[in-house]
Protein backbone atom coordinates (compact mmCIF):
# COMPACT_ATOMS: atom_id res chain seq x y z
CA UNK A 1 0.00 0.00 0.00
CA UNK A 2 2.69 2.38 1.21
CA UNK A 3 4.68 1.40 -2.34
CA UNK A 4 1.58 2.41 -4.65
CA UNK A 5 1.16 5.87 -2.23
CA UNK A 6 4.70 7.10 -3.14
CA UNK A 7 4.36 5.77 -6.88
CA UNK A 8 1.32 7.84 -7.06
CA UNK A 9 2.90 10.51 -4.96
CA UNK A 10 6.36 10.30 -7.68
CA UNK A 11 3.87 10.15 -10.89
CA UNK A 12 1.89 12.99 -9.60
CA UNK A 13 5.14 14.61 -8.99
CA UNK A 14 6.39 13.98 -12.85
CA UNK A 15 3.06 15.06 -14.31
CA UNK A 16 3.84 18.57 -12.49
CA UNK A 17 7.29 19.01 -13.51
CA UNK A 18 5.99 18.43 -16.93
CA UNK A 19 2.91 20.87 -16.90
CA UNK A 20 5.47 23.57 -15.25
CA UNK A 21 7.86 22.90 -17.97
CA UNK A 22 5.21 23.02 -20.84
CA UNK A 23 3.91 26.55 -19.23
CA UNK A 24 7.74 27.58 -19.49
CA UNK A 25 7.54 27.46 -23.03
CA UNK A 26 9.50 29.94 -26.13
CA UNK A 27 6.79 31.82 -26.31
CA UNK A 28 6.71 32.88 -22.12
CA UNK A 29 11.03 33.67 -23.15
CA UNK A 30 10.10 35.85 -26.23
CA UNK A 31 8.13 38.22 -24.14
CA UNK A 32 9.85 37.92 -20.67
CA UNK A 33 12.85 38.79 -22.81
CA UNK A 34 11.45 41.23 -24.70
CA UNK A 35 13.15 40.43 -27.94
CA UNK A 36 12.18 38.00 -30.95
CA UNK A 37 15.15 36.61 -32.77
CA UNK A 38 14.46 36.03 -36.75
CA UNK A 39 16.68 33.85 -38.58
CA UNK A 40 16.85 35.42 -42.67
CA UNK A 41 18.75 35.54 -45.75
CA UNK A 42 19.32 38.67 -47.13
CA UNK A 43 20.70 37.48 -50.54
CA UNK A 44 17.19 37.08 -51.92
CA UNK A 45 15.25 40.01 -53.24
CA UNK A 46 12.25 40.95 -52.27
CA UNK A 47 11.88 38.53 -49.50
CA UNK A 48 15.44 39.20 -47.83
CA UNK A 49 17.87 41.70 -48.32
CA UNK A 50 20.02 44.52 -47.36
CA UNK A 51 18.37 48.02 -49.62
CA UNK A 52 20.48 50.58 -50.82
CA UNK A 53 20.56 52.56 -47.32
CA UNK A 54 22.05 48.97 -45.65
CA UNK A 55 19.21 47.98 -43.85
CA UNK A 56 17.45 44.85 -43.89
CA UNK A 57 14.54 45.00 -45.06
CA UNK A 58 11.94 42.73 -47.72
CA UNK A 59 8.47 40.99 -47.56
CA UNK A 60 9.97 38.14 -44.91
CA UNK A 61 11.82 40.64 -42.88
CA UNK A 62 8.63 43.47 -42.55
CA UNK A 63 6.56 40.54 -41.84
CA UNK A 64 8.59 39.68 -38.72
CA UNK A 65 8.68 43.48 -38.18
CA UNK A 66 5.07 44.04 -38.09
CA UNK A 67 4.83 40.89 -35.65
CA UNK A 68 6.78 42.18 -33.07
CA UNK A 69 5.20 45.70 -33.09
CA UNK A 70 1.61 43.77 -32.55
CA UNK A 71 3.40 41.56 -29.96
CA UNK A 72 5.31 44.57 -28.46
CA UNK A 73 8.76 43.13 -28.44
CA UNK A 74 11.74 44.16 -30.07
CA UNK A 75 12.66 41.80 -33.50
CA UNK A 76 16.63 41.25 -33.46
CA UNK A 77 17.73 39.65 -36.84
CA UNK A 78 20.34 37.06 -37.69
CA UNK A 79 21.37 36.49 -41.18
CA UNK A 80 22.45 33.45 -42.20
CA UNK A 81 23.28 31.48 -45.54
CA UNK A 82 20.00 29.12 -47.13
CA UNK A 83 21.91 26.07 -45.68
CA UNK A 84 22.45 27.42 -41.97
CA UNK A 85 19.32 28.78 -41.39
CA UNK A 86 17.93 25.10 -40.06
CA UNK A 87 20.54 24.36 -37.99
CA UNK A 88 20.46 27.90 -36.41
CA UNK A 89 17.09 27.36 -35.49
CA UNK A 90 17.75 23.73 -34.34
CA UNK A 91 20.22 25.00 -32.09
CA UNK A 92 18.11 27.27 -30.47
CA UNK A 93 19.97 30.93 -31.43
CA UNK A 94 16.90 31.52 -33.07
CA UNK A 95 13.52 31.82 -32.13
CA UNK A 96 11.90 31.43 -35.98
CA UNK A 97 12.85 31.31 -39.41
CA UNK A 98 11.57 33.82 -41.57
CA UNK A 99 12.04 33.32 -45.18
CA UNK A 100 10.77 31.83 -48.49
CA UNK A 101 10.71 27.93 -46.87
CA UNK A 102 8.43 25.62 -48.22
CA UNK A 103 7.02 23.08 -45.74
CA UNK A 104 8.32 19.95 -47.84
CA UNK A 105 7.87 16.63 -45.86
CA UNK A 106 11.70 16.25 -45.17
CA UNK A 107 11.57 19.80 -43.20
CA UNK A 108 8.29 19.42 -41.85
CA UNK A 109 9.93 16.12 -40.54
CA UNK A 110 12.68 18.73 -38.32
CA UNK A 111 10.49 21.60 -37.31
CA UNK A 112 6.65 22.89 -37.06
CA UNK A 113 5.41 25.47 -39.87
CA UNK A 114 2.97 28.12 -39.76
CA UNK A 115 0.09 28.25 -41.57
CA UNK A 116 1.46 29.70 -45.16
CA UNK A 117 2.38 33.40 -45.12
CA UNK A 118 2.36 33.33 -49.36
CA UNK A 119 2.57 31.23 -52.18
CA UNK A 120 5.55 31.15 -54.63
CA UNK A 121 5.13 30.13 -58.07
CA UNK A 122 8.13 28.23 -59.50
CA UNK A 123 9.31 28.97 -63.00
CA UNK A 124 12.19 28.31 -64.97
CA UNK A 125 14.55 31.23 -67.10
CA UNK A 126 17.15 30.83 -69.58
CA UNK A 127 19.80 33.08 -71.87
CA UNK A 128 17.66 35.31 -73.96
CA UNK A 129 19.57 33.96 -77.08
CA UNK A 130 19.00 30.16 -76.65
CA UNK A 131 16.27 27.89 -78.39
CA UNK A 132 14.18 27.16 -74.84
CA UNK A 133 10.93 28.92 -75.31
CA UNK A 134 9.44 26.97 -72.32
CA UNK A 135 10.33 24.92 -68.87
CA UNK A 136 9.99 21.50 -70.18
CA UNK A 137 12.64 22.32 -72.78
CA UNK A 138 15.31 22.22 -70.14
CA UNK A 139 14.91 18.55 -69.13
CA UNK A 140 17.83 17.34 -71.58
CA UNK A 141 20.88 15.83 -71.02
CA UNK A 142 23.85 17.49 -70.82
CA UNK A 143 22.08 20.92 -69.84
CA UNK A 144 23.03 22.34 -66.47
CA UNK A 145 20.08 23.89 -64.88
CA UNK A 146 21.04 26.28 -61.62
CA UNK A 147 19.34 26.65 -58.36
CA UNK A 148 20.00 27.69 -54.20
CA UNK A 149 21.49 24.79 -52.51
CA UNK A 150 19.14 22.79 -51.01
CA UNK A 151 16.55 24.86 -51.95
CA UNK A 152 12.84 23.72 -53.23
CA UNK A 153 13.86 24.96 -56.51
CA UNK A 154 16.40 22.00 -56.86
CA UNK A 155 13.65 19.69 -55.68
CA UNK A 156 11.71 20.93 -58.58
CA UNK A 157 14.68 20.50 -61.16
CA UNK A 158 15.17 16.58 -59.58
CA UNK A 159 11.39 16.25 -60.05
CA UNK A 160 10.42 17.69 -63.06
CA UNK A 161 14.39 18.35 -65.00
CA UNK A 162 15.26 14.79 -64.16
CA UNK A 163 17.50 14.64 -67.52
CA UNK A 164 19.04 17.86 -67.08
CA UNK A 165 22.05 17.87 -64.41
CA UNK A 166 21.24 20.04 -61.60
CA UNK A 167 23.85 22.63 -60.13
CA UNK A 168 23.69 24.38 -56.77
CA UNK A 169 24.85 27.33 -55.43
CA UNK A 170 25.27 28.72 -51.82
CA UNK A 171 25.50 32.31 -52.44
CA UNK A 172 21.75 32.59 -52.59
CA UNK A 173 19.75 33.58 -55.65
CA UNK A 174 21.86 36.24 -56.97
CA UNK A 175 25.06 33.75 -57.40
CA UNK A 176 22.39 31.77 -59.90
CA UNK A 177 21.40 34.70 -61.76
CA UNK A 178 25.09 35.57 -62.08
CA UNK A 179 25.91 31.89 -63.52
CA UNK A 180 23.42 32.19 -65.74
CA UNK A 181 24.02 35.46 -67.12
CA UNK A 182 27.86 34.77 -68.10
CA UNK A 183 27.20 31.25 -69.55
CA UNK A 184 28.32 28.57 -66.50
CA UNK A 185 24.27 27.77 -66.91
CA UNK A 186 21.90 26.80 -69.20
CA UNK A 187 19.15 27.38 -67.10
CA UNK A 188 17.85 28.26 -63.78
CA UNK A 189 14.59 27.71 -61.59
CA UNK A 190 13.65 29.81 -58.74
CA UNK A 191 10.26 31.57 -57.83
CA UNK A 192 8.70 34.40 -60.14
CA UNK A 193 9.45 37.17 -57.95
CA UNK A 194 12.77 36.31 -58.18
CA UNK A 195 13.09 35.72 -61.84
CA UNK A 196 11.89 39.32 -62.50
CA UNK A 197 14.29 40.52 -60.67
CA UNK A 198 16.92 38.88 -62.69
CA UNK A 199 15.60 40.18 -65.88
CA UNK A 200 15.72 43.57 -64.45
CA UNK A 201 19.50 43.08 -63.46
CA UNK A 202 20.63 41.12 -66.67
CA UNK A 203 19.06 42.03 -70.04
CA UNK A 204 20.23 38.82 -71.72
CA UNK A 205 18.09 36.29 -69.33
CA UNK A 206 14.56 35.65 -70.56
CA UNK A 207 11.79 33.84 -68.76
CA UNK A 208 10.29 30.54 -70.11
CA UNK A 209 6.70 30.18 -70.63
CA UNK A 210 4.87 27.90 -67.73
CA UNK A 211 4.94 27.37 -64.19
CA UNK A 212 6.94 24.23 -62.86
CA UNK A 213 5.08 23.92 -59.24
CA UNK A 214 3.29 26.39 -56.75
CA UNK A 215 4.53 25.94 -53.27
CA UNK A 216 3.20 27.50 -50.15
CA UNK A 217 5.79 29.70 -48.01
CA UNK A 218 5.95 29.14 -44.39
CA UNK A 219 7.90 30.77 -41.15
CA UNK A 220 9.66 27.90 -39.34
CA UNK A 221 9.85 27.29 -35.44
CA UNK A 222 11.31 24.31 -33.29
CA UNK A 223 9.65 21.11 -33.84
CA UNK A 224 8.46 21.72 -29.88
CA UNK A 225 7.88 25.07 -30.07
CA UNK A 226 4.03 24.10 -30.27
CA UNK A 227 2.79 27.71 -28.45
CA UNK A 228 4.76 29.70 -31.07
CA UNK A 229 3.12 27.67 -34.08
CA UNK A 230 -0.58 28.29 -32.88
CA UNK A 231 0.60 32.28 -31.84
CA UNK A 232 1.66 32.47 -35.99
CA UNK A 233 -1.36 30.40 -37.14
CA UNK A 234 -3.56 32.88 -35.12
CA UNK A 235 -1.53 36.09 -36.03
CA UNK A 236 -1.54 34.97 -39.95
CA UNK A 237 -5.26 34.89 -40.04
CA UNK A 238 -5.48 38.23 -38.53
CA UNK A 239 -3.24 39.87 -40.70
CA UNK A 240 -5.35 38.07 -43.56
CA UNK A 241 -8.58 39.90 -42.55
CA UNK A 242 -7.45 43.15 -41.66
CA UNK A 243 -5.69 43.02 -45.40
CA UNK A 244 -2.04 43.70 -43.92
CA UNK A 245 -0.77 40.73 -44.97
CA UNK A 246 -2.61 41.33 -48.99
CA UNK A 247 -1.12 44.92 -48.51
CA UNK A 248 2.53 43.76 -47.88
CA UNK A 249 2.56 40.86 -50.78
CA UNK A 250 1.36 43.05 -53.16
CA UNK A 251 3.80 45.22 -52.50
CA UNK A 252 6.95 42.99 -52.08
CA UNK A 253 5.81 40.13 -54.31
CA UNK A 254 3.15 40.82 -56.74
CA UNK A 255 4.69 43.89 -57.85
CA UNK A 256 7.77 45.80 -58.50
CA UNK A 257 6.78 48.74 -57.01
CA UNK A 258 9.32 48.39 -54.05
CA UNK A 259 12.52 48.69 -56.56
CA UNK A 260 11.89 52.36 -56.35
CA UNK A 261 11.62 52.75 -52.85
CA UNK A 262 15.13 50.52 -51.73
CA UNK A 263 17.38 49.69 -54.87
Amino acid sequence: MFKKFFVSIAAMAGLTAAVSAAQADEMDDILKRGEMRVAVQTQGAPVSFINKDGKQTGLAVELARMMGEDLGVTVVFQDYDWKGLIPALLAGKVDMIAADMTPTPQRAAQLLFSTPMFYEETVAAALKDSPYTKWEDLNQAGLNIGSTQASSYSDAIKKFLPEATLKEYTGGTAAVSQALSTGRLDGLVSDLGNVSNFLNDFDNLKLLDGIIVKNPLSFAVRPDAFHLKMWLDNYVELITSDKRLEKLVNYWWNTTDWEKDHK
